[in-house]
């Protein structure tokens, strides 16, 4: 044997010994580590489904474990009336083969040599709730995924859902491409980062009589950055991205496509106040194949107290929600509207959390809002601050005053984008003369515009409907125009009585 084959075999036994230590320890402390895991999981899972109708847990059924691997059995069970009639709820089963650490075969052979404690592959299992999914899939287990469990207790997986197409007793069907997504979370998951992909949706729904209708998806992509936050929610970056649905009708054989639609949140937190942001956008709608055009709005938030904010939402949880399904069942059935009961600790809370939220002066606007067309852009904007009165308990319209510091609404509605509009529309009627429908929707836009400066409620900017308002101090700036709140009530309602007499 020559000295380079000495070396390589010398390598080859010192991992082998590595693995067989490391396999036995992991086998040691699997179970400590999958209970608490679960313990995690069980904890999130009872905080998302306060004040709901139901409760989901998840219990570590058996563990058969062995020097190199170990197999689990787990339980997913789904109580209340969010998951059907019976009472005893619903179970789905999965098993695990779990390779032990510290270098498990599946991580060798995909080249990752980092350590790990171990790789789960689970998969759910058949049983009579499951076993028609299954038959979809063609026995093989419809949802699957691997988990690599880190000795610091992060993971890092895949979770997939299997391709399948489900023909219904209609004659309807379902066609579903699969789903891949990836997932990863630092140690009782304060970190979580996630990637999904989705190729295709299509649902074809028979209506007797009618004929078809169809929605179909294309090109989903999901990616979620998120960090748990000091109080207790996520915090972080979510996007949602969709290249195009489809919807056919048979009503006049409608037929509407979305291209390029996109949604983007995302949130900070920065001691005890948090903010967030979230965006959507239409890239392009088409209705019978003409191009309407594209819609986007974004709105966001500052200035918000958390700690208040979280006491609110725990006290809408178990008391408010439980409240209006009471109160709903009571309407249902005939009978008198419960009474909504808080002690008086809890309405001191409310009280004292309501000017904690306040007294952070938050901040809440819609930035953007707006629609084009190949020949025109109309918008929207709003944003409103609001702060601490001096007492809660003053007269309605005195509370409104002084609880709202500033308040801005920005309005553009363009001249060209109506007559795309109703061009649009008189095609789509079918109108031949397309002379006249241009003519026609010429003079519609000239009439929103000389109804709108007429009644001074706007001016014209070149091509656009402008108006804007600004309130802040008592005092109301509207159109350039300055004035005290009762007299800009005044005002609006004396020109809304002309605007109705040009009509």
């Amino acid at each position: 044997m020559n000295k380079s084959a000495g070396v390589l075999l010398g390598i080859v036994v010192a991992i082998g010994a590595i693995s067989a230590g490391g396999a036995w320890y992991t086998g040691t402390k699997l179970e400590g580590v999958l209970q608490a895991s679960i313990a995690d999981a069980n904890k999130e899972l009872k905080e998302a489904l306060i004040g709901s109708d139901g409760a989901m847990t998840v219990e570590l059924v058996s563990l058969d474990r062995k020097l190199f691997s170990s197999t689990a059995h787990y339980r997913l069970k789904g109580q209340g009336a969010m998951f059907g009639e019976d009472p005893a709820g619903v179970e789905l089963l999965f098993v695990d083969r779990i390779e032990h650490g510290p270098l498990p075969l599946s991580r060798l052979t995909s080249l990752k040599l980092m350590p790990v404690m171990a790789t789960s592959h689970y998969e759910l299992e058949k049983t009579p709730l499951t076993e028609k999914w299954f038959a979809l899939t063609k026995d093989a287990a419809p949802l699957k995924g691997m988990v690599s469990i880190g000795y610091d207790r992060s993971t890092d997986g895949t979770l997939e859902l299997l391709p399948l197409e489900l023909g219904m007793e209609d004659t309807s069907t379902l066609k579903f491409s699969g789903l891949n997504v990836e997932i990863s979370a630092s140690a009782e998951a304060k970190n979580v980062k996630a990637k999904g992909y989705m190729d295709s949706l299509k649902l074809v729904a028979n209506t007797e009589g009618q004929g078809p209708s169809e929605v179909e998806l294309n090109g989903l992509t999901l990616v979620s950055n998120m960090t748990k936050g000091a109080y207790g929610s996520y915090m972080g970056d979510n996007t949602l991205e969709l290249t195009s649905t489809r919807v056919a009708l048979p009503e006049q054989k409608t037929l509407l496509i979305f291209k390029n639609s996109e949604i983007k949140t995302s949130s900070q937190e920065s001691g005890t106040n948090g903010s967030g942001r979230a965006e959507y956008k239409m890239g392009e709608v088409a209705f019978n194949g003409k191009v309407i055009g594209g819609a986007q709005m974004a709105w966001s938030l500052k200035n918000l107290d958390l700690p208040a904010t979280m006491s609110l939402v725990k006290i809408y949880q178990t008391k408010l929600q439980p409240y209006e399904k009471a109160s709903t069942e009571a309407a249902e059935a005939g009978l008198p509207t419960p009474e909504l009961k808080l002690t008086e600790a809890e309405q001191a809370q409310v009280k004292l959390d309501l000017q904690k939220l306040l007294a952070a002066k938050p901040q809440i606007a819609m930035e953007n809002l707006s629609f084009n067309t190949p020949n025109g852009e109309s918008r929207a904007s709003l944003s409103v601050e609001l702060t601490k009165p001096a007492s809660m308990e003053l007269p309605v319209d005195q509370l409104a005053r002084q609880m709202i510091s500033q308040l801005s609404v920005n309005l553009q509605v363009s001249k060209p984008m109506i007559i795309d509009l109703m061009t649009l529309q008189g095609e789509m009627e079918g109108q031949a003369d397309l002379k006249a429908v241009a003519d026609q929707a010429t003079a519609a836009s000239e009439m929103v515009s000389s109804m709108a400066v007429g009644t001074q409620l706007a001016k014209l900017e070149g091509n656009n409907i402008v108006s804007k308002l600004h309130y802040a101090d008592n005092k109301v700036d509207f159109n350039g125009q300055k004035m005290t709140v009762e007299e800009f009530v005044a005002f609006v309602n004396s020109k809304a009585g002309g605007a109705g007499a040009l009509q």
